[in-house]
């Protein structure tokens, strides 16, 4: 492992970098605030995917976002010319539909005390509204979208890594570690993630000398849950490794029918599969040995990190870590009120030149420097292995 490790880190561094759309105050913990003091309140939007097909993002997004918000108003909120306001958010579901997404983001653009925006967490929804975020010049950070087309918008900045430092960071594992010389792809086309993660991960695989069998797709927008057709080609191409860059509530029903239609080689995915529910549908241990690229593990966390887990547990009463989008959106919010302090007006452009001039940020997901012309952060990714049906650490890589 020491020596996958070494590799990885010098391997890296050559790799650059639904629902109606009515309006919900914030969440129990202290999201939401009254209109009659609005102007002893700062607000943001959040445009975010509660329902819809993967309502895990939505729940686990706004679960950070609460953390961070009372966190910030219980120690004083954000100080702007001298004077402390309270931070709030107004929140919309996007159903995990890209029109609605785009809707919300109209809204909070005509709105004038939102004066910045955090989520989508989805790359097709953050796509969705980018054109409206660049025309309105609002100010937006996206948590958990990894797609790397996303900040050519100078006026969107993220939190996490990008696909082609994860995309490069499983094939690297998946050849050299597991020593895996043919692979195959099975990705959900409709969803520009899953298509980024897949295209990086098969580039970065075979320039490395390994050889992709089989690169099959399925649309996910039209609810296809029968992949028999796609994995009786893998299962008869034989690879050693299968990637899965999808979604929480697909894995299990993939990786199932790809043991019965024969499919013997390992399994591999990407930072989509960091939440506890996937280990508890896995009833048959088919993910045993399995490995993913996340954002942040407690095994390696800061001090910051830790107290942040034992907050989260103390607030939901949650056996289970917070996964990767509650970090990363708590982490978002955090930044923005960093932001907004430096920006010391409240004002759009001056909070994104604020962002745009950020140096540095250490957040429960790690240390995040902006060196990189863009929106996009300069952060560390770790390699996760399901054993014994939990997420154990493996590696941390460097970019």
């Amino acid at each position: 492992m020491k020596k996958l490790l070494a590799t990885l880190l010098v391997a890296a561094m050559a790799v650059s970098l639904t629902a109606c759309g009515s309006s919900e105050s914030g969440a129990a913990s202290g999201g939401s605030a009254d209109k009659g003091s609005s102007e002893d309140t700062i607000y943001f939007g959040v445009n975010y995917e509660l329902t819809g097909a993967n309502p895990i993002i939505g729940e686990s997004a706004i679960k950070g976002i609460d953390m961070a918000v009372e966190e910030i108003n219980a120690n004083g909120g954000v100080t702007v010319d001298g004077k402390s306001y309270k931070l709030a958010y107004k929140a919309l579901d996007n159903g995990f539909n890209t029109d609605e997404s785009a809707l919300n983001t109209q809204e909070f653009a005509d709105d004038k005390e939102i004066l910045a925006m955090v989520g989508p967490n989805d790359s097709d929804m953050c796509m969705a509204g980018s054109a409206i975020v660049e025309e309105y010049k609002i100010p937006m950070i996206a948590p958990w979208s990894t797609l790397v087309e996303l900040t050519d918008n100078p006026y969107i900045f993220r939190c996490c890594f990008t696909d082609s430092f994860q995309g490069y960071i499983l094939a690297k594992y998946a050849y050299d570690y597991e020593d895996s010389k043919t692979a195959a792809v099975l990705y959900d086309m409709s969803n520009p993630y899953n298509e980024g993660v897949a295209s990086n991960f098969k580039s970065a695989f075979e320039d490395m000398g390994g050889k992709v069998v089989e690169y099959q797709s399925y649309n996910g927008k039209t609810g296809e849950a029968d992949f028999t057709s796609q994995l009786t080609k893998i299962a008869t191409a034989a690879p050693d490794i299968l990637l899965l860059p999808n979604f929480y509530e697909e894995i299990v029903t993939q990786t199932t029918q790809a043991r019965a239609m024969g499919y013997t080689g390992k399994f591999i995915g990407s930072d989509t599969w960091g939440d506890t529910s996937l280990l508890e549908w896995d009833t048959e241990n088919l993910l045993e040995g399995s490995v993913w690229c996340g954002h942040y593990h407690k095994d390696v966390a800061s001090d910051a990190a830790l107290k942040f887990i034992d907050k989260y547990h103390e607030t939901y009463k949650e056996d289970g870590d917070p996964n990767d989008i509650v970090a990363l959106n708590y982490d978002s919010v955090m930044l923005l009120k960093m932001a907004i302090e430096k920006a010391n007006k409240l004002d759009r452009e001056a909070i994104h030149e604020a962002l745009n001039s950020t140096e540095s940020y250490e957040g429960v997901t790690g240390n995040m420097t902006w060196n990189n012309g863009n929106g996009d952060p300069t952060k560390s990714a770790v390699v996760i292995k399901i054993e014994d049906n939990e997420f154990k650490y493996l590696a941390t890589v460097e970019p």
